[in-house]
């Protein structure tokens, strides 16, 4: 359907030329917030964590990934909506490093309140990687790699599944490479030989749930989430 005169487009309600989206970290107070709060939670996360060894592998891709987020940041910003996703992960995961994943207090009383076989917190922050991280992927399909359509969901699915299943190949190597004990307790399957291939579903489930999400939004309020919380 063709705009009429003086509505705005399809497009001007994506991209409005007035929202200032990914303001440098000097000029954002939202992020310097959230990276503030972090920084303090990760540092909680490191005093008298039940198993140093298995922290110290937790958290060396958090490492990787401040870094990348670092060097994006000069020509990359991500909004505010996407920088809480990634905070809100990011928080799930220091959590799973302070304790270890398989002796996270929250999912052991899960586990004996709902009398399950395992503690599986684990699996909720792979299912939250892929309901929180997927969105920030489609931002950087639509602001960066300019995909439309189908293919801007397609994109970060797709995307949520290979990171899935390369950090599964990286959980394998540390742990082969590392301490028996310290490699076991670092990959959290618990004596489940299909853990690997459940983490990457999940993962996948919650990117579909985000995508589906982001649809609904969309087609209800004509435009997209990253820009929910921009001025």
């Amino acid at each position: 359907m063709s705009d009429t005169e003086g509505s705005p487009s399809r497009r001007d309600l994506e991209w409005p030329s007035h929202v200032s989206v990914g303001r440098p970290f000097t000029r954002n107070r939202p992020l310097q917030w959230l990276v503030g709060a972090y920084v303090l939670v990760w540092i909680w996360s490191g005093v008298a964590p039940i198993d140093r060894s298995t922290w110290v592998l937790e958290n060396m891709l958090v490492v990787g990934l401040v870094l990348v987020l670092l060097v994006v940041h000069r020509r990359f910003r991500f909004s505010t909506f996407s920088n809480l996703s990634i905070f809100c992960f990011l928080l799930l995961h220091a959590v799973g490093s302070h304790y270890t994943y398989s002796a996270v207090p929250i999912g052991d009383w899960v586990r004996d309140a709902f009398e399950l076989s395992r503690n599986h917190y684990d699996r909720f922050v792979h299912f939250a990687f892929g309901l929180l991280v997927a969105y920030p992927l489609r931002e950087i399909t639509l602001r960066s790699v300019h995909a439309r359509g189908i293919w801007s969901y397609l994109g970060p699915l797709m995307a949520t599944l290979a990171l899935s299943s390369v950090y599964e190949i990286i959980e394998w190597v540390a742990a082969r490479a590392s301490d028996p004990a310290v490699g076991i307790a670092y990959v959290g399957a618990q004596g489940d030989i299909w853990d690997g291939q459940k983490d990457m579903t999940l993962a996948f489930a919650g990117a579909c749930i985000a995508m589906a999400a982001c649809a609904l939004y969309r087609r209800l309020g004509g435009r997209e989430p990253y820009l929910l919380l921009e001025a």
